[in-house]
């Protein structure tokens, strides 16, 4: 299967899909680009269907949710086996994400959240009954995201 290029109509929805997906309708959007309402639709629709728009999530702000604590936890995992991880891991209660990284000796890193940092202990134990290696631990104080630039046509 060819690679999908974007154009740039694609990469406006996009930007605007980060900004405010559940807010927006097609309509808003097709403001936005000069396209049409059914033309976005199409558009979303083929985005979702080329794996580029992959889920629509909440962004969730934990500490205000009643899980304050944040941890980095940075992992090594056999090179050949990395990519095998990466589902078990979330399967881990408070995990939230795994990243699987190609530099350097940590090559995963799994952010996971509790109300204390007694809850990271567990995490930290299934983690090693997986089969890794945790080399570092870090305390996150806060996590801000934004939309990336490149999708808006500015």
């Amino acid at each position: 299967m060819a690679e999908y290029e974007l154009d740039a109509i694609d990469r406006e929805i996009l930007y605007a899909l980060q900004e405010e997906a559940r807010n927006l309708s097609s309509g808003e959007i097709a403001e936005r680009t000069d396209a049409s309402s059914s033309t976005v639709r199409k558009r979303i629709q083929r985005l979702e269907s080329e794996g580029i728009i992959k889920r629509y999530s909440a962004d969730i702000d934990y500490t205000k949710s009643g899980y304050p604590i944040r941890m980095l936890l940075f992992c090594t995992a056999p090179i050949t086996d990395r990519g095998e991880y990466l589902e078990q891991t979330l399967d881990v209660p408070a995990v939230i994400s795994v990243q699987e990284l190609v530099t350097g000796e940590e090559n995963l890193l799994v952010t996971a959240v509790g109300e204390t940092d007694r809850d990271i202990t567990p995490v930290a134990q299934e983690l090693s009954d997986l089969g890794l290696t945790i080399t570092d631990e870090v305390l996150v104080r806060s996590h801000e995201v934004t939309s990336f630039d490149e999708f808006s046509g500015e």
